[in-house]
């Protein structure tokens, strides 16, 4: 059990250092910024307490927000995700899978975790940029945010992935 909270406080720490240190600062023709930090709620297992994704889902949520100067926007989002993700986790998985599957690649197949993760990001964008607007008058620049950042960090997610397959 310690051995599983040390490793993902160190991820939880290098998600928001790469956050706030470089990802932070690119604005892709000033609508899509990578939320790198989605994937850390993509990586828990089958069997992690569901208390326990919210917990982390909200820390990391909050710190983005402490950071980044959004009061309370990334840490619902987060917590919505975080709450999502164990039922939404089970509908890709077989019966007979093992207890403490975790999703990657390598575990579901190339299609089942595309749909998998672009559904959790593409929903997190949907929820953080409508929050952080608070309105529709400028549906298009919302549109373009939310497609723009999706995109970008569905295909980081789906590189380190790829990358993490080819290791193993």
């Amino acid at each position: 059990m310690s051995a599983d909270l040390f490793k993902r406080a160190g991820l939880f720490v290098a998600f928001i250092l790469a956050q706030t240190l470089v990802l932070g600062s690119i604005h892709l023709f000033g609508y899509a910024t990578p939320m790198l930090y989605v994937y850390f709620v993509l990586l828990f297992p089958r069997n992690y307490p569901k208390w326990g994704i919210l917990l982390w889902s909200f820390c990391m949520g909050l710190v983005i927000d402490m950071f980044f100067n959004t009061p309370g926007v990334a840490a619902a989002s987060m917590t919505l995700i975080g709450a999502i993700q164990p039922y939404y986790f089970e509908m890709y998985l077989s019966r007979d899978a093992a207890e403490n599957i975790p999703p990657s690649m390598h575990n579901l197949g190339w299609v089942k975790y595309f749909y998998y993760s672009m559904a959790l990001v593409v929903l997190y964008c949907v929820v953080f940029f409508t929050l952080d607007a608070f309105t529709f008058y400028n549906w298009t620049v919302w549109l373009k945010c939310v497609l723009g950042s999706s995109s970008l960090t569905l295909m980081m997610i789906l590189t380190f992935e790829t990358v993490q397959d080819r290791q193993e």
